[in-house]
């Protein structure tokens, strides 16, 4: 029975001794508080009672940047929310020099984001989103670098306008289309009309051109539908007629 007590014992403390890392993990290893060691993956051991081992994931981090309240520097109020990627490069910072580095990160990532953002304008934000968010990860790697912590991307997701805002968007959008039609539309009045007036010499100097006219509009007309039209015949078209039928005398 003693034997028995003994191969549990000897279980026990071969468990205490034994910490399996997998390959994203990380070990940080305190023997009485103090830092003395990082352990890799696989299996390691460390002196049960003395040595407390801390595990870090060193994986990609997808944080979600709750949505902020933004005042532009134009004084546009607006809803901005955002997500992080971030990882661990430095174990024993990340457990030596921070309390809690993912709830450290998340309000550093919201107050990066009010403060940041608006020294911006409205239309900055708009437009010009992936130079800010370059500049919200470098502002945010800079400040975790202490904790060992490397900000790999920092992306706005939504930005929520104000409704009056939104209805002035629409309202100069709709400016813009309908100021875009007229340009296009007087460009191809001014084409036709340099068309027309092309036309109208060509057929100043060529009687020919201007049977050939007549011709086709009557073609046109004659494919409408039944209406009455008085359409004025040229005399150039009728002067051979007038030549047959009043020969000039014989000098």
């Amino acid at each position: 029975m003693s034997y028995m007590y003994l191969i549990v014992f000897l279980v026990f403390v071969i468990g205490s001794m034994v910490r399996i890392l997998s390959e994203w993990e990380r070990g940080v290893v305190l023997r009485f508080g103090r830092l003395i060691d990082v352990k890799g993956p696989g299996i390691n051991f460390i002196i049960p009672v003395v040595d407390r081992l801390i595990k870090v994931d060193t994986r990609t981090v997808t944080m979600d940047v709750q949505p902020q309240d933004i005042i532009t520097r134009d004084n546009v109020s607006m809803k901005v929310n955002a997500v992080m990627y971030f990882r661990i490069v430095n174990p024993e910072s990340a457990i030596t020099q921070i309390e809690d580095y993912y709830f450290a990160t998340s309000q550093l990532a919201q107050t990066t984001l009010r403060s940041s953002l608006g020294k911006y304008e409205m239309d900055d934000l708009l437009s010009n989103r992936e130079a800010i968010n370059q500049s919200l990860q470098e502002s945010l790697d800079e400040a975790t670098e202490p904790w060992g912590i490397k900000v790999t991307a920092v992306e706005m997701k939504q930005i929520d306008l104000p409704s009056e805002m939104q209805r002035a968007m629409a309202r100069q959008a709709e400016a813009e289309r309908e100021r875009r039609a007229k340009v296009i539309s007087a460009e191809g009045e001014l084409e036709r009309s340099e068309k027309l007036a092309q036309a109208a010499r060509k057929m100043a100097n060529d009687s020919s051109a201007i049977s050939l006219a007549y011709l086709h509009t009557l073609s046109e007309i004659s494919n409408e539908t039944s209406n009455t039209v008085v359409f004025p015949v040229p005399l150039e078209l009728m002067k051979p007629f007038f030549e047959k039928a009043h020969p000039s005398n014989p000098s």
